[in-house]
C-alpha cells in the first residue's frame, strides 16, 4: 500500500526549464555575461543551480550570480513566468488526497526556491504536507540519502512510499533508497531508455496519470 507520494518540482509537478533557461540568461545578461547555449543548460538540467551555473557560464562569479538571481526570480514569478502549476496537477494532488495519500515534495533546488510553493495562500497549501529540498536535507539527487531527511521525519518506509521525477538522477536516488520510481515524460526532455529499468516500476506521459498507476485502479477518463 503506497501511503506517501514524493513529487519532483521541476518538470514534473510543473513544466520549468524552458523558464529557467529564460531567468538564468536574465541573469547573465545583468551581469554582462553572453547567454548560455541551450543544449548547455539541457544538459546540466537537473543539478543544483550553483553547481550548475559554473558549466553553464564558465567564469561566472558565483557570489555576484546567487545575489542577484532571488531578485529576478521573484519578478519571474509574480508574472506568472515561473513555476506555473497545471489546473490538472492540481487535481491529481486532490484525487491522491483524497485516497488518503501524503504528497510530499522533494527537489534539488535550494531552500529560497522553494519557499513560495509553501506559503499558507499558494495553491499547494493543503495539498503538499511538506518538502524536502537543500536547505533541509544533508544530501541531493542522485544520492540515495537525499530521502533519509524525508524518511526519518515521516516515519514513513521506503516500501510506502513512492517517487514521481523526471530524470534518470530521480530513479538512481529512488532506487538507491528502495523506494519506487515512476518516470514522468511529459517535458520530452528526456526518453524511458534513459532510465535504468531496475528502478522504474512505470512511466506516464502526463502528470495525472499517475493517479491510476498508484491507486491500481484503471483511468477513467481513458
Amino acid at each position: 500500500m503506497i501511503q506517501a507520494v514524493v513529487v519532483d518540482v521541476d518538470d514534473t509537478l510543473c513544466l520549468t526549464e524552458a523558464a529557467s533557461f529564460d531567468l538564468e540568461n536574465e541573469v547573465l545578461a545583468a551581469l554582462g555575461r553572453p547567454p548560455m547555449p541551450r543544449e548547455v543548460h539541457l544538459a546540466t538540467w537537473g543539478e543544483p543551480l550553483l553547481v550548475a551555473m559554473p558549466h553553464r557560464s564558465p567564469g561566472l562569479d558565483l557570489e555576484r550570480f546567487a545575489e542577484l538571481f532571488p531578485i529576478v526570480n521573484q519578478r519571474f514569478l509574480a508574472e506568472g513566468r515561473l513555476d506555473v502549476i497545471p489546473p490538472e496537477n492540481l487535481a491529481a494532488l486532490d484525487r491522491l488526497v483524497a485516497d488518503g495519500r501524503t504528497v510530499l515534495l522533494l527537489t534539488s533546488r535550494a531552500e529560497a526556491e522553494v519557499r513560495h510553493l509553501l506559503e499558507p495562500g499558494h495553491a499547494l497549501a493543503g495539498r503538499v504536507a511538506g518538502a524536502y529540498h537543500q536547505g533541509n536535507t544533508l544530501f541531493t539527487k542522485p544520492d540515495p540519502r537525499v530521502f533519509d531527511v524525508l524518511l526519518a521525519e515521516t516515519g514513513f518506509r521506503p516500501e510506502q512510499c513512492v517517487y514521481v521525477g523526471d530524470s534518470p538522477g530521480d530513479a538512481v536516488a529512488a532506487g538507491g533508497a528502495g523506494i519506487g520510481f515512476i518516470a514522468c515524460l511529459q517535458s520530452g526532455l528526456r526518453r524511458l531508455d534513459e532510465f535504468d529499468p531496475r528502478y522504474v516500476i512505470a512511466a506516464v506521459d502526463t502528470f495525472p496519470e499517475i493517479v491510476p498507476v498508484i491507486s491500481g485502479r484503471p483511468d477513467p477518463a481513458r
